[in-house]
């Protein structure tokens, strides 16, 4: 078994510290020394990529929250789902919308990934279907690019 990328264990820590927030919450500052400081939470990962990210997502969540949530037509975002997807959906929304030079199905598959080894039995298949959507409208140039109308992993 090939062992995970160092974006990957980033994207790991990233979630946890997305958890952290939304559960306890704490300033982003806070919750960055505490993972930068501790040796063993980025240990192999892109620490670089973590600083990145974290430094970008915290004062975007409250612009991508309606955002992500006028996309999920089943769940409210506020309590029926579940604080694990919810920060999967966060971190992935925020690669999406500000990263692009990470390719949408990058974004997607990861999101897929951290889904199996953190969320609920199904709920991989709930992050799928809200980034297809998100895909399809922040990265609409990309998908037709690529010849793509859906992501179709499940």
């Amino acid at each position: 078994m090939k062992s995970p990328s160092r974006r990957h264990l980033a994207r790991e820590a990233l979630v946890q510290a997305l958890y952290q927030w939304q559960i306890n919450p704490a300033s982003c500052a806070d919750i960055a020394t505490q993972f930068l400081g501790d040796p063993d939470r980025l240990q192999n990962a892109d620490r670089a990529f973590f600083e990145k990210v974290w430094g970008g997502i915290c004062p975007r969540i409250a612009d991508l929250d309606p955002e992500i949530a006028s996309v999920v037509s089943d769940r409210r975002w506020t309590d029926e789902i579940s604080e694990v997807e919810r920060a999967i959906l966060r971190l992935a929304a925020f690669e999406l919308r500000h990263l692009p030079d990470t390719p949408y199905r990058v974004v997607i598959n990861e999101a897929i990934e951290l889904g199996k080894a953190f969320g609920a039995e199904q709920g991989h298949r709930f992050v799928n279907a809200v980034l297809d959507r998100l895909a399809a409208e922040w990265r609409l140039t990309e998908r037709q690019a690529n010849g793509s109308e859906s992501h179709g992993a499940g």
